[in-house]
């Protein structure tokens, strides 16, 4: 079977597609229909990133298929599943494969109104903007007047996340870099577009309540100022670094505005929740819109896809065939 396997080095490591007869120790062995390509695995493709943990490693953080043997009693044959970090690509062997054995706490059944593809469509990128509206959702915020403001919109968790915001009802402020992109946000459910520039700066300590809150992918600066610009009791999600890993900012808005600044993490999420969370996706995204932000590549362009995403010159998702 044909996989994407990263080999350690002298000096770092290499990629290469091979063929493995032999899987690594696991509970469930899946055929894998597609998988997706998400910032890390770019990262990780193009060894750009210290995402690879042990090697050999088969790269891919996604994947979506069907059981075809299982130890536990939890999976059988013939059962529809997705897996999603949890370790794939970095520290288990990951989805960039026609086959893989994986562990067992990987996997959740897939929602049977979606296809494999569907699922890859939406892939991590749509599983972590779900996460970030739920906590939004726990915390309490409910659509008003002010918008929610979504960083890096363009982009695959950014895109989604407008998408699923607008669909709840919320008016949605959609920031980019790539003013072309205004139209494709807009069909998505943006209500006001915001160039990056206006938020990737250095802010004061606290400024004009302008947001209810939103969805921040980007970090830095970027969510610095975002953080100081919203409103009383708003809040939050940061699911991103895209713009740097440092928070230059205060206490103010927590103890003066009561804002949540609320972290999202897609790495280790509970099965429970997983669940939920796919149930929810399931049910919530437009699957039109969907497909309008996709497009399905082979596993044998990986390379050029991946320094493709690292550029910025992708809008939305890819999904990646494993089979071709």
């Amino acid at each position: 079977m044909k996989m994407l396997l990263a080999r350690k080095q002298e000096k770092g490591y290499s990629v290469a597609l091979e063929d493995v007869a032999e899987l690594p120790p696991g509970d469930v062995t899946v055929d894998i229909a597609y998988s997706s390509l998400n910032y890390k695995d770019a990262l990780a493709v193009t060894a750009k990133g210290k995402i690879i943990r042990k090697f050999p490693m088969a790269i891919g953080i996604d994947l979506a298929g069907t059981v075809v043997e299982s130890s536990t009693d939890e999976f059988k044959p013939g059962d529809r599943v997705i897996g999603l970090a949890q370790g794939l690509g970095e520290t288990e062997w990951g989805g960039y494969a026609q086959r893989q054995r994986v562990l067992a706490n990987a996997l959740v059944p897939l929602p049977s109104t979606l296809s494999f593809e569907e699922s890859m469509q939406i892939g991590t990128a749509g599983f972590t903007a779900m996460l970030c509206v739920m906590g939004l959702d726990a915390y309490g915020l409910v659509p008003g007047e002010r918008e929610l403001v979504v960083t890096g919109a363009a982009g695959g968790v950014g895109s989604i996340a407008v998408m699923l915001l607008a669909h709840r009802g919320y008016r949605v402020a959609a920031s980019t870099g790539r003013p072309e992109h205004e139209p494709y946000l807009r069909d998505l459910g943006a209500t006001s577009i915001i160039p990056r520039s206006e938020l990737a700066r250095k802010p004061s300590p606290l400024e004009s309540e302008r947001f209810a809150g939103g969805i921040d992918t980007v970090g830095g600066d970027t969510l610095a100022t975002l953080f100081a610009q919203t409103a009383y009791e708003g809040a939050v999600a940061c699911c991103g670094m895209a713009g740097g890993h440092e928070l230059n900012t205060t206490v103010w808005p927590l103890i003066l505005r009561n804002v949540a600044l609320l972290g999202i993490s897609s790495i280790h999420t509970s099965k429970a929740k997983r669940s939920e969370a796919w149930s929810r996706l399931a049910n919530e995204v437009d699957r039109a819109k969907l497909g309008s932000i996709c497009r399905t590549e082979p596993l044998s362009d990986i390379v050029a896809l991946s320094e493709e995403v690292l550029a910025g010159k992708v809008r939305g998702r890819i999904v990646i065939d494993v089979n071709r």
